[in-house]
């Protein structure tokens, strides 16, 4: 390669990783902020200039904002919402998406056509009619309208079409070498197929966990009990309740991202991995 077409990419890649870096800077500094805060006194929170760092650590806030709330209480509910919630989205979205993706069928790719046009509708549009449905079957005020309408599909449209989209870059061949050696439909979805789209997966449940983790108005339509508050209710409350303790608010905030961030970092390579392969072949 020419010297003079060696420092050109040089340069370019090095241009590249400067802009990278001041966007992950500009990105980043909020939760960078954020942590900094959770450290101070309350004094320093408002002076001016502002100070970076903490004069005096101070780890009591995060003592004070898992005490002054039930924060374990609140942690259970909204692990157990995102664990059920993303359990039923993951199993009906990997069934619908194989069949619409692996099984040839009459009106196949209209119906795919009708369930992707429901990913426009917003969801304050149909909230009202769930409201009223799920309070004529009596689920308002349980934890029944976070959990099960996950295994009816509800809201699963945008992972249905994730995991078909996968589905579809996987070579027909493996699915007719299965059934030459007597699988039926089911055995090639489970014994061939579903061992082959784990990043999508992967990618499926760490969309839909974040999504339910963070979800603020879902809960505090159908929840109307404190002792069944998700952590977004919870914190919410204790801003209202304590809005002057900041430093107490920052550390119940970092409280409530650090589960999502460590299991991102455990499975970034694997969403990763979906993310870039989803869509190949459509």
């Amino acid at each position: 390669m020419p010297l003079k077409q060696t420092k050109k990419k040089v340069i370019n890649r090095a241009s590249a990783t400067v802009v990278l870096l001041i966007l992950a800077a500009a990105f980043g500094f909020p939760f960078f902020w954020m942590i900094l805060t959770s450290f101070k006194p309350t004094e320093e929170v408002f002076v001016y200039p502002p100070k970076i760092l903490p004069e005096i650590w101070h780890l009591i806030n995060y003592v004070e904002a898992a005490t002054m709330i039930p924060y374990f209480r609140y942690l259970w509910n909204t692990v157990y919402i995102a664990i059920v919630w993303t359990s039923g989205i993951l199993f009906c979205s990997t069934f619908t998406a194989y069949g619409f993706s692996r099984i040839r069928w009459k009106g196949r790719n209209t119906f795919f056509i009708v369930m992707l046009a429901t990913m426009m509708v917003p969801f304050q549009v149909i909230l009202i009619p769930l409201f009223v449905m799920y309070s004529k079957i009596h689920w308002v005020g349980t934890f029944k309208p976070l959990t099960w309408p996950g295994f009816l599909g509800f809201s699963g449209a945008f992972y249905i079409f994730l995991m078909r989209q996968f589905f579809m870059t996987l070579p027909k061949d493996l699915e007719d070498a299965a059934k030459i050696d007597g699988c039926n439909e089911l055995q090639v979805f489970y014994r061939i197929m579903l061992p082959l789209v784990k990043p999508g997966l992967a990618a499926v449940v760490l969309f839909c966990f974040v999504a339910v983790w963070n979800d603020f108005l879902e809960p505090l339509v159908y929840i109307n009990s404190q002792d069944k508050y998700t952590l977004a209710l919870g914190i919410y409350d204790f801003a209202a309740a304590r809005f002057s303790s900041w430093p107490r608010l920052m550390a119940s905030a970092i409280q409530m991202s650090l589960p999502v961030v460590i299991v991102f970092f455990f499975v970034q390579r694997t969403f990763i991995q979906g993310i870039t392969l989803t869509g190949i072949k459509g």
